[in-house]
């Protein structure tokens, strides 16, 4: 009986440990407050408004060979795609895509991690953008 108290004692100071915070633990980035999603006809008002800065998620030569107007080239498959987010301003709102919508879909979980406030993606990536008719840059 002896042994099964002191076991259960032992338990019960492990179980309490645990529950408490770690002094040294890191403080949680914040919450990102809007992740939307729009298709080109949003996507074009909100650049047209001026209300977004474009980000090309894809290579260099798919950027090359087209691209929407003002948009910036952020290689998502390139090393360092994380630092390079880092140095843009995180609470400035941004619209995102790559040619079909994978790579950007998968991209927002680094905004998010990164603390950045406002994330647009453009579903359907340019791909879409095209099949609506929207212009490209070359």
């Amino acid at each position: 009986m002896r042994t099964f108290a002191l076991g259960l004692a032992v338990l019960c100071l492990i179980a309490s440990g645990c529950t408490h915070p770690q002094p040294h633990a890191a403080a949680p980035r914040p919450v990102p407050a809007e992740y939307a999603h729009v298709d080109p006809a949003g996507a074009c008002k909100l650049i047209d408004a001026g209300q977004v800065t474009v980000i090309d998620l894809r290579t260099p030569a798919e950027f090359a060979a087209g691209h929407i107007a003002g948009a910036q080239l952020v290689d998502c498959q390139a090393p360092g795609f994380a630092q390079t987010l880092e140095k843009l301003d995180h609470s400035h709102p941004y619209l995102v895509h790559c040619a079909s919508g994978g790579r950007s879909s998968r991209s927002l979980v680094v905004f998010r991690q990164l603390g950045f406030v406002s994330v647009i993606h453009l579903d359907g990536g340019l791909h879409a953008w095209e099949a609506a008719g929207q212009p490209v840059q070359h």
